[in-house]
């Protein structure tokens, strides 16, 4: 069998703290450190944490405070969000968290935003948002770059310590009318995933058409992002994708998103033809194979693009399993630590 191509783009980790069954919060929260300090050895280039609330299998709630914790056990790696859910903040506070961690962190610090409200009416309501505050995420956006900058209008004479004259780099996740907002305020464009391609082609070429430079970028840049697995065989790689994928098809047909179970566990159950439906469409569309084989995948996926760069992640019951995928993976990559 010939060797896979290394990766033609850099390649990030995002992880999203889940809770795995029998174990604390506490204890997935600490996970994702000691992930951050795998994906740094390995050779990732960044390393970004994930923003829910209200979710019983979610422990990253408070993204900014995560990153810090990142930040302060890693020493190289880039670290950041992906993202702070804009609309669901105030964009000085946004501004001055992220002042903060660019001061600690010089030079690692990314701001991933998004555009998404909190999921349900009850944790809308707890936030303070209402669901059409989503719409107002390019005022808030041209807001918080201007508290970075000093040139912000809304409030004269205030300032966001430490934050102004310290820009940290922006990214827009492409939610809705994401990209447009991208292209327009000159902005990195994230983009998943390995599903709808052809909706997620037309996006991609609707930033790259509407992109206006900007001092933060002189040209478009796009990172793609999906669900990736590895292991040493391809049936075993997609074994991993099942703890996930029931609990994507859990909360489709319960309405409640669990903590990960072993995929033994999962596998034995006998599965109502709702949720068998909804289980094997969470299966489909992502990348899971031996090292060679998710290499060539993302190659592609890179090829069908443009992208300038992968954003992966992954997500099974098993931490030594998750673990291993990670490092098959730069290893396969060429990644050097």
């Amino acid at each position: 069998m010939t060797a896979a191509t290394p990766a033609t783009v850099p390649l990030s980790v995002l992880d999203r703290s889940r809770t795995r069954q029998g174990q604390d919060t506490a204890r997935a929260l600490r996970d994702t450190v000691a992930l951050a300090r795998h994906a740094e050895r390995l050779g990732y280039h960044r390393f970004w944490v994930s923003e829910h609330h209200g979710v019983p299998g979610v422990a990253g709630s408070a993204p900014t405070v995560l990153a810090a914790a990142v930040a302060a056990a890693t020493e190289r790696i880039r670290v950041g969000t992906g993202g702070v859910m804009l609309p669901n903040h105030r964009p000085m506070v946004v501004a001055e968290q992220f002042g903060v961690l660019a001061a600690l962190h010089p030079g690692r610090i990314d701001m991933g935003l998004g555009r998404s409200v909190g999921f349900t009416d009850g944790v809308r309501r707890a936030l303070g948002r209402a669901k059409d505050d989503a719409d107002r995420f390019e005022e808030q956006l041209a807001e918080l770059l201007g508290w970075f900058t000093g040139t912000q209008r809304s409030y004269p004479g205030v300032h966001a310590r430490p934050a102004e004259g310290r820009p940290v780099p922006a990214y827009v996740l492409a939610t809705g009318a994401g990209a447009r907002i991208a292209a327009t305020a000159g902005l990195p464009l994230v983009i998943g995933s390995v599903r709808g391609e052809e909706r997620m082609l037309a996006a991609i070429d609707d930033y790259r058409a509407a992109f206006r430079p900007s001092d933060q970028l002189a040209a478009p840049y796009v990172i793609v992002s999906g669900t990736v697995a590895v292991a040493a065989t391809t049936e075993a790689a997609r074994r991993l994708l099942v703890p996930e994928a029931w609990a994507a098809a859990h909360t489709r047909t319960h309405g409640e998103f669990p903590p990960l179970a072993p995929a033994d566990e999962i596998l034995a159950r006998t599965m109502t033809p709702r949720e068998r439906a909804a289980f094997e469409e969470a299966m489909a569309g992502h990348i899971a194979g031996t090292p060679d084989q998710a290499l060539d995948a993302l190659n592609g996926l890179v090829a069908r693009t443009g992208a300038d760069e992968f954003l992966l992640t992954t997500s099974t019951y098993d931490t030594g399993e998750l673990l291993e995928s990670y490092r098959l993976l730069a290893a396969a990559a060429g990644l050097s630590g």
